[in-house]
């Protein structure tokens, strides 16, 4: 579910990283095929390929964000299907439960928003050519998780009230190393968009109690640079690179049911963020395998720091 080309070339960043892991090997070793190297995808960055028509792919995550003075335990499943060799579909269901401090945690285990999704491949890979797997991908996310009326328990909150649409852009090659090893990478770019959110009482974007407005969420864009290296067959190393622009969400609404004006106005402000998440993959073969990461946020003067380590399973069938 998870989450480079000759788009991608190996300069700067990346001719660091393919130099590192090409170690002091000889240019002539022999190369590993495609069919020898088994992946299930880095932590973050969603695949450009399709799914071959009539099969599934099953990858349930489970992870704790981990923040100064919380807990956000959470579970979300990519479950897809390939209708046809080209057009993949999906849904995205997701769970938590949030641990705070002061007790205003959550009072159970709540269902967050669902999404569904459709994702076209335009081109596949081409090692003659050089040509990358590229995708197109659009994603609809639903309010199912509750957001406002939360009461005491601020860590209900597990959804954002409003409709979003989230458009995406996927690339994926392959680098053969001096070594002979597969270097995988991705390079995605994704835009989100959100309508507004009708709010009441205490809700998901810091409303208290008695307040009666709307939010409207700013929009997100992201690019997430993603690398695989296959040390053997079964053992593969990950690293996601992802940087994140989320534009200022407003609140507006008045402070209280009896209230004869809006008397509420808030401004939340731009949000820039980046995160690194390496992994380690273990592959049983070339249709199941076990993902184990961590993404890390560095602090912002917006958002405190985060840790996230996280588990998941690939599954194709």
């Amino acid at each position: 579910m998870t989450f480079a080309s000759t788009v991608v070339r190996a300069t700067g960043f990346s001719a660091l990283l393919v130099c590192a892991l090409a170690g002091a090997e000889e240019p002539s070793a022999a190369r590993e095929s495609l069919d020898e190297a088994w992946w299930t995808g880095p932590m973050l960055a969603p695949s450009a390929g399709a799914l071959p028509q009539g099969h599934w792919l099953v990858e349930p995550y489970v992870y704790d964000v981990m923040a100064p003075h919380s807990d956000g335990f959470g579970s979300l499943s990519y479950i897809n299907y390939g209708l046809t060799d080209r057009l993949t579909i999906g849904m995205i269901p997701t769970f938590g439960y949030n641990r705070i401090d002061g007790g205003a945690g959550s009072s159970h285990v709540g269902i967050g928003d669902v999404s569904v999704q459709a994702q076209w491949s335009v081109t596949r890979f081409d090692a003659d050519s050089g040509m990358p797997a590229m995708a197109f991908n659009v994603q609809q996310s639903f309010p199912t998780g509750k957001f406002d009326r939360l009461g005491k328990h601020v860590g209900d909150g597990f959804g954002s009230g409003a409709q979003s649409t989230t458009l995406g852009w996927y690339m994926q090659t392959y680098y053969w190393m001096p070594n002979g090893r597969i270097l995988r990478t991705r390079l995605n770019f994704a835009y989100a968009f959100s309508r507004d959110a009708n709010i009441e009482d205490a809700s998901v974007y810091g409303t208290a109690q008695g307040f009666r407005g709307r939010a409207s969420p700013g929009d997100v864009g992201s690019v997430d640079l993603a690398f695989e290296y296959s040390l053997t067959s079964n053992w593969v190393l990950a690293a996601d690179v992802v940087y994140r622009h989320a534009a200022s969400t407003r609140i507006v609404g008045r402070a209280t049911p009896d209230a004869t004006a809006d008397d509420v106005r808030v401004d939340t402000g731009p949000h820039v963020s980046f995160a690194l998440a390496p992994a380690v993959e273990y592959n049983w073969n070339a249709n199941i395998g076990l993902l184990l990461g961590v993404r890390v946020i560095p602090h912002t003067s917006t958002a405190p720091a985060s840790a996230t380590p996280a588990l998941a399973l690939n599954m194709v069938f």
